[in-house]
């Protein structure tokens, strides 16, 4: 069984890792290379980087950060926010990123995954897809940060991103994004249940049992947190020790 991966995730606005609650409210939570030391120290098997404005301000990824982040690193670095074609991507990845994450780019020109799958690898590319629970009871694909309403089924998303050559999926719960009161279980299972490739759980994760949970119910191959690493509630190793008790194969 492949061990399951532990990932913090580093939300920059303004050059500062900030965090909020369902996408709203940010405070600051440090510097990212920082973080990104503290984090490569402490065991996490990956590192995300989501510039989280650069879609709403219609800019590009920042590279130089990219490039700083990367500079401390030695496990597999992903970056997300503002990359719009295969020339943004690139200056992410020869920057020192391993893998890049499209959100708003592939809804608005789903080829972008192709494109970008045959130029670097179906294991370079995450389809990053943020959901919340619609009326009708299934989830709702949102873009551009969570503000924008698609009316594409989540589930059928992932299903066609990975179809269109994704390698991995980055899946967030809007609803329970900051609120550290758990994963969406429902949403994880049905995703990592309808696809083939790695989902990446994100949003609600509060408490070692959260991740564990999310890890073995909710059929994920990794967990993604922030609040609770950020602000020094539980460390990365704490967390794989919970997890290794309790039978489920980490890296130490």
């Amino acid at each position: 069984m492949l061990a399951k991966r532990i990932i913090p995730c580093l939300d920059i606005d303004g050059g500062k890792v900030v965090k909020g609650r369902m996408f709203d409210d940010l405070v600051v939570a440090g510097d990212p290379v920082e973080l990104a030391m503290n984090y490569r120290d402490q065991g996490a098997d990956e590192l995300v980087l989501l510039d989280i404005s650069a879609t709403i301000q219609g800019r590009k990824t920042m590279v130089e950060l990219v490039k700083r982040v990367a500079g401390v690193l030695d496990i597999p670095f992903t970056v997300g926010g503002g990359i719009r074609n295969l020339d943004d991507a690139r200056a992410v990845l020869w920057n020192g990123a391993d893998k890049v994450s499209v959100n708003t780019a592939s809804v608005k020109n789903p080829e972008i995954i192709t494109s970008l799958a045959d130029v670097y690898g179906a294991q370079s590319v995450v389809a990053s897809i943020d959901a919340r629970k619609a009326k009708n009871g299934g989830y709702e694909v949102y873009v551009e940060g969570g503000r924008t309403a698609t009316g594409l089924d989540a589930i059928q998303w992932a299903m066609r991103t990975t179809g269109l050559g994704a390698g991995e999926i980055l899946l967030t719960s809007i609803d329970m994004d900051g609120t550290e009161k758990g994963y969406d279980m429902d949403l994880t299972s049905k995703v990592s249940g309808s696809v083939a490739v790695p989902v990446i759980a994100s949003g609600g994760g509060g408490s070692p049992d959260h991740i564990y949970r999310v890890l073995t119910e909710g059929l994920a191959d990794a967990a993604l947190a922030a609040s609770i690493f950020h602000f020094n509630q539980y460390s990365i190793a704490k967390v794989k020790e919970y997890l290794k008790e309790r039978g489920v194969p980490v890296r130490i």
